[in-house]
C-alpha cells in the first residue's frame, strides 16, 4: 500500500506512498493518544463508530477538488477498463475498517483483471489517521498493476496531507526494464509521451519543491520522469492549496493516467517466455517488499493485530495473484 510512515514523527515530511509506497511514516507509533481536533473541512458527515459502511469512493477526510480528482481517476479506470476487471468482491470489513478509539480509519477497493487482460488488478485506498502530536495525515492512492503478457509500466498516484497547508504528490508510471539495457521502452514511454514536462508544469508553481523520499529502495524503482513534489501553502491566500489541487494537479494527474491507459493497459507489446520469467519475479520481490517493510510494520500499530492481519492477507492475495 504505502511507504510514507517510518519517520513521520520525527521528520515534517512523508517518505511515500500508500500502493506501492506510504505505510512508514507511522511506523512509529506506540499508543495511541487523546483524539486531538482535525482540519474542519474533512470531517466526515458521520462518526466511524456508528452502524453506516463508509464506501471507497466518498474520500470522506479530503477537500472537495481533493475528492472529485480522486473520483474522477478511479471512474476514468473503471469505465476504459470494464470489460477487463472483476467486480469487487472484498468483505465489508475490508472495504472499510477502523481501530476501537477511531483515531486510524482506511478503505480498500480491489478489481483484479480478467485472465484474458493484460491488467493484474487495479487497488485504490484512502487511509486517516489523526497524530499523537495533533493534526492528521490523510492519504488517497491509486495504482493499477498491468500482468507478465505485457512488459509496460504500472500507475501509481498518491496524495499525502498532513495539515490544510501541506501536500505531498506522487505520480509515476513506474518501468518494469532497466531503462539503461532498454532505450527503446525508455523512449516509447518517457520521452515520446513528453511526461517529463508534467512534472516541469508543477515544478514553476511557487508553493512547489521538489519532493525526496528518504527511502532509497524508493527512490531506484521510480522512473525519471516521476513527479515527486511538496506543496506548501504557509502564507498563501486560504484556500491556495484547494486551488492548486483543481486546476494544476488535476489536469496533469489525468493527463498522465490518460497516458497509461492509452500505451500500457491497453497498448500491445511483445513479449517471450524468457522476459514474462522476468517480469514476474521482479514484479514479486517489489511487492514483497512493500508488504514486508509498508504494510507489515505500520498497519498492527494503527489498527491491532487482528485488523492488520485481515487487511495484510487480502493484500498479500491480490499482490501474489
Amino acid at each position: 500500500m504505502a511507504v510514507v510512515f517510518r519517520h513521520f514523527l520525527k521528520s515534517p515530511l512523508p517518505s511515500l506512498s500508500f500502493s506501492s509506497s506510504s505505510l512508514c511514516l507511522l511506523s512509529s507509533f506506540s499508543s495511541p493518544s487523546p483524539r486531538p481536533q482535525i482540519f474542519a473541512s474533512s470531517l466526515p458527515a458521520s462518526s466511524p463508530m456508528d452502524n453506516t459502511p463508509r464506501k471507497f469512493m466518498d474520500f470522506p477526510f479530503v477537500t472537495a477538488p481533493h475528492r472529485n480528482l480522486m473520483i474522477d481517476l478511479v471512474s476514468t479506470v473503471e469505465n476504459r477498463l470494464q470489460s477487463q476487471l472483476k467486480p469487487c468482491t472484498l468483505p465489508p470489513d475490508v472495504q472499510y475498517y477502523y481501530n476501537q478509539s477511531g483515531t486510524s480509519q482506511g478503505s480498500l477497493h480491489i478489481r483484479s483483471g480478467h485472465s484474458s487482460s493484460q491488467v493484474d488488478f487495479i487497488l485504490g485506498s484512502w487511509l486517516h489517521c489523526e497524530l499523537p502530536t495533533g493534526g492528521a495525515l490523510n492519504i488517497t492512492s491509486l495504482s493499477a498493476y498491468v500482468n507478465a503478457s505485457t512488459d509496460a509500466p504500472h500507475f501509481l498516484i498518491e496524495l499525502i496531507q498532513s495539515s490544510p497547508t501541506s501536500l505531498i504528490l506522487i505520480l509515476d508510471l513506474t518501468p518494469r526494464k532497466d531503462l539503461v539495457l532498454y532505450p527503446e521502452y525508455l523512449q516509447t514511454f518517457y520521452e515520446n509521451t513528453r511526461l517529463d514536462s508534467l512534472r516541469q508544469t508543477l515544478e514553476k508553481l511557487p508553493e512547489v519543491r521538489p519532493y525526496y523520499s528518504s527511502a532509497l529502495y524508493i527512490r531506484c524503482i521510480t522512473s525519471p520522469t516521476s513527479i515527486m513534489i511538496r506543496v506548501n501553502t504557509d502564507g498563501a491566500e486560504p484556500g491556495r492549496m484547494e486551488e492548486i489541487v483543481k486546476h494544476h494537479v488535476d489536469p496533469v494527474a489525468k493527463e498522465a493516467l490518460g497516458i497509461w491507459l492509452d500505451q500500457c493497459a491497453c497498448g500491445q507489446r511483445n513479449v517471450d517466455e524468457a522476459e514474462k520469467a522476468y517480469l514476474e519475479k521482479r514484479d514479486g520481490l517489489i511487492k514483497s517488499k512493500t508488504i514486508e517493510i509498508d504494510i507489515g510494520s505500520s498497519f498492527p500499530r494503527l489498527f491491532g493485530p487482528d485488523i492488520a492481519n485481515r487487511i495484510i492477507g487480502v493484500m498479500r492475495e491480490a499482490y501474489e495473484g
